[in-house]
């Protein structure tokens, strides 16, 4: 589970912090397409946190959606946005039957399980869908990219893109589309991660804090940049982070 003390300040920057802006302009660049050419009724965000993404899917395609969570702190945050159909909900357990949804959303949620727990949520995930409906999953990339921010937040484990494509094909999965993303700004991460942490002694804490206006406009540039590389069609061979559309 996700430190609980990291909700708010999720909620104080995933409206306007880089990375948040950044990754939600690359998933429309892969949501957008298909949302042109099919029509998704029900749709659940599993670990869906604040509730923020539950809120901009439904705005944008007009998705109906569940969020669920397991943290009672996230669910608050989204009542306060209005979401309804909420649950608390375990995702190695979902209350919900079978072939329930059109979709479902999971965004940096299986990281935060102890490495070989992750067939569990995947599983679920699958039970579900509907047939030939998309699970539409992102997930920490790389190992050596495991900072302080990883401790702060709880996160369990990071995946390679082999090792995330074995997971879905191993429970039927048909994966539709698979890159990196955050790619541009690995030699910083890389800097900070294993230099400057270990070199400072820095202890765990939360990596969504604000930062100065110019320096956030910089960092989404990179951002921005790989929206329009991802949008024609084209993946990045190594990242920070790593999404996949699998179909059921």
């Amino acid at each position: 589970m996700m430190n609980p003390a990291e909700f708010a300040n999720i909620a104080n920057s995933e409206e306007h912090f880089w990375w948040y802006r950044g990754m939600r302009e690359i998933m429309f660049r892969l949501l957008d397409p298909i949302a042109r050419e099919r029509k998704f009724r029900d749709v659940l965000e599993a670990g869906c946190g604040t509730g923020h993404f539950s809120k901009v899917l439904a705005e944008r395609y007009g998705w109906s959606m569940y969020p669920s969570d397991l943290g009672m702190e996230g669910l608050a945050y989204a009542r306060h946005y209005g979401l309804n159909q909420l649950a608390q909900a375990d995702i190695c357990a979902l209350p919900f039957r079978g072939e329930a949804f059109d979709a479902v959303v999971s965004m940096d949620v299986i990281v935060h399980l102890k490495r070989g727990q992750e067939s569990k949520p995947v599983a679920e995930f699958y039970r579900v869908l509907r047939p030939g409906g998309l699970l539409i999953a992102r997930v920490s990339a790389l190992d050596i990219l495991r900072s302080r921010h990883s401790q702060f937040a709880h996160e369990r484990q990071r995946f390679t893109r082999s090792r995330l494509l074995k997971l879905l094909r191993d429970h039927r999965f048909k994966v539709r589309r698979c890159t990196y993303a955050n790619s541009l700004l690995l030699p910083v991460a890389l800097a900070k991660f294993r230099i400057w942490e270990p070199l400072t002694g820095a202890e765990p804490a939360s990596g969504v804090t604000p930062v100065a206006g110019w320096l956030d406009r910089a960092l989404s540039i990179p951002l921005s940049i790989e929206a329009r590389w991802i949008g024609l069609g084209r993946n990045l061979p190594a990242g920070q982070s790593l999404i996949v559309i699998a179909e059921k």
